[in-house]
């Protein structure tokens, strides 16, 4: 009698992100009436932004907070995995009534980053007059860029000034950028785990990955979008290489140590747990993000210098006209402290460093949501 084949895997998606027919969930979408110009040169068309919001626009405006995320966030800040959000609030315990960005007071604004893929213009939306994707034509972007577009939702939903911009690690660079390209529309400032300008060494980590996208002979130079298989293998080692550096060694030694994964024998082909650890952070990324997304946000957050055509980053940082605090986490080591402390020393409306304590390294801004939320408080007083 034959045996039954295992049943295999259905593969991932061509591509984790939100299309044209996918539910809405909650977002909502602010589209730009005229190109946006870009800072490398050229414009770009068509540019539309998806955004969340909780709480309620004050009659006078005054109330409004602006929430930017990282990398591989998007703008669904709060609330369930749903249709339409693969995923729950990323910092869900910070927003709601009774938490530190309080909906009763505050009216919290959340935009899904241009270049992302959850509902903003990005490699995987349709090019304007077009039925294929943006794909590799997709140009490149800087946070500049991205913040020129969110100042067009300020616009649009009638937000002079934000009571508070925050962000952490690439959310941060575009906070600090808000604060200024904006000083007259950034009322107060929070920056976690991030920095002035990326660094060597960040940048250098972030190449690699975006080389291992690259070398994927499914990435077809970005246009696999329409072509049935995307660059899944490159995206998911660019992921377990990122999701490393966002963790500390401590963490990984005591969570993992050198224990083989259940069942596995490391010695005969099997998997450490803190492999099947990567693995499973990688097989999750490459079903609710896009590929292509994922290298113009990690090449715009290689481009951050806020200093760039300011004077250098001392000059620049002096245009901050918001009270600020700047936060470290302590084991962070892709965004060390040392950056944060210049944010602290350079911006005229910053006190003293604040430090966020944690073993988790850099994903430690997302998860010691307690002490964050203090520090959230702090800043709104």
């Amino acid at each position: 009698m034959q045996a039954v084949a295992a049943a295999e895997v259905p593969l991932p998606p061509v591509t984790g992100a939100w299309r044209e027919g996918d539910p809405p969930g909650r977002r909502r979408w602010y589209d730009r009436k005229e190109p946006l110009p870009l800072e490398s040169g050229g414009e770009l068309p068509g540019v539309r932004l998806a955004f969340e919001t909780w709480g309620t626009l004050a009659p006078d405006r005054s109330n409004a907070v602006l929430v930017l995320h990282a990398l591989t966030g998007d703008s669904h800040v709060r609330g369930p995995a749903e249709p339409g959000h693969p995923t729950p609030g990323w910092w869900d315990a910070l927003v709601g009534p009774g938490r530190a960005l309080d909906t009763d007071r505050w009216f919290v604004v959340a935009p899904n980053v241009l270049g992302g893929c959850q509902g903003s213009t990005g490699p995987a939306s349709r090019r304007p007059g077009q039925t294929r994707s943006w794909g590799g034509a997709f140009p490149f972007l800087t946070p500049r860029d991205q913040v020129a577009a969110e100042s067009g939702l300020a616009d649009a939903l009638g937000i002079d000034r934000w009571a508070l911009v925050v962000g952490g690690s690439m959310g941060g660079m575009r906070a600090v950028e808000w604060a200024v390209s904006f000083p007259d529309r950034t009322g107060a400032l929070l920056l976690l785990a991030t920095t002035a300008a990326a660094s060597a060494e960040q940048i250098a980590w972030a190449h690699i990955q975006v080389q291992a996208v690259r070398a994927d002979p499914h990435w077809q130079g970005g246009d696999y979008h329409d072509t049935g298989r995307g660059p899944h293998t490159g995206l998911g080692l660019a992921r377990r290489l990122a999701h490393v550096t966002y963790r500390s060694e401590p963490e990984l030694q005591v969570r993992f140590g050198r224990l083989p994964q259940q069942a596995e024998d490391p010695r005969r082909g099997g998997r450490y747990q803190v492999a099947s650890y990567l693995d499973h952070h990688a097989a999750k990324l490459v079903r609710r993000f896009d590929a292509a997304s994922y290298v113009v946000l990690t090449e715009a957050m290689n481009a951050h210098d806020v200093g760039r055509g300011r004077g250098g980053v001392r000059q620049a940082l002096r245009r901050v006209t918001a009270p600020t605090l700047v936060a470290a986490v302590d084991s962070d080591r892709l965004y060390p402290p040392s950056q944060q402390a210049e944010l602290a020393a350079l911006i005229p409306g910053a006190d003293r460093l604040r430090t966020v304590e944690s073993p988790y390294g850099h994903d430690g801004f997302l998860i010691e949501t307690e002490q964050v939320a203090g520090l959230v408080r702090e800043v709104l007083t």
